[in-house]
């Protein structure tokens, strides 16, 4: 297989194409507000001879004062039969890329310690450290499943805060 052809996501509807890869269902006003923010960034991958992207990897730029510009890699994913042959790391190496263009001094991802395939893709990559990790999070009410609309949500603000934030281990909470 050679190398798969890396894109960004432009439209609601290159993420809907990919939504066999995510947790959940692509919601188009979350896929909007997504492809309008300013250091959001969403990279598909294809194959020859796939029908859709066969992976994507996501990235959101973070600044701080005094740490100055960082890539979070948000979320990782690779269908099945297209694992072990590079995508993930040509996905990472891509965003790492980007990471670069943008001005950012470095690149981090959460990642529990038993999730062999994201350590060897992250390692292949480059990626350092993944000894220990712990992931805190904090449910703030708000759901993020298909016909069922945040609870409490504003008309305008903070909406789905909470989407993304855990391992995809069931979150969030029923």
């Amino acid at each position: 297989m050679g190398s798969p052809d890396i894109r960004r996501a432009a439209t609601v509807a290159d993420l809907t194409a990919a939504e066999h890869l995510f947790d959940h269902s692509v919601r188009p006003e979350w896929a909007e507000r997504f492809l309008a923010a300013d250091g959001h960034h969403l990279l598909l991958a294809r194959a020859e001879g796939a029908d859709g992207p066969v992976g994507f990897v996501s990235g959101v730029e973070t600044v701080h004062p005094d740490k100055g510009a960082e890539m979070f890699l948000y979320e990782l994913a690779v269908a099945e039969p297209y694992r072990r042959r590079g995508i993930g790391r040509a996905l990472v190496e891509r965003l790492a890329a980007l990471a670069r263009e943008r001005g950012c001094h470095g690149m981090w991802v959460g990642v529990d310690t038993g999730n062999d395939a994201a350590l060897a893709a992250y390692r292949s990559a480059g990626g350092k450290g993944g000894e220990t990790c712990a992931v805190v999070t904090w449910d703030l009410g708000r759901s993020v499943r298909p016909g069922r609309p945040p609870a409490g949500t504003p008309a305008s603000g903070c909406r789905g805060a909470d989407a993304g934030t855990a391992p995809s281990r069931g979150w969030p909470p029923p």
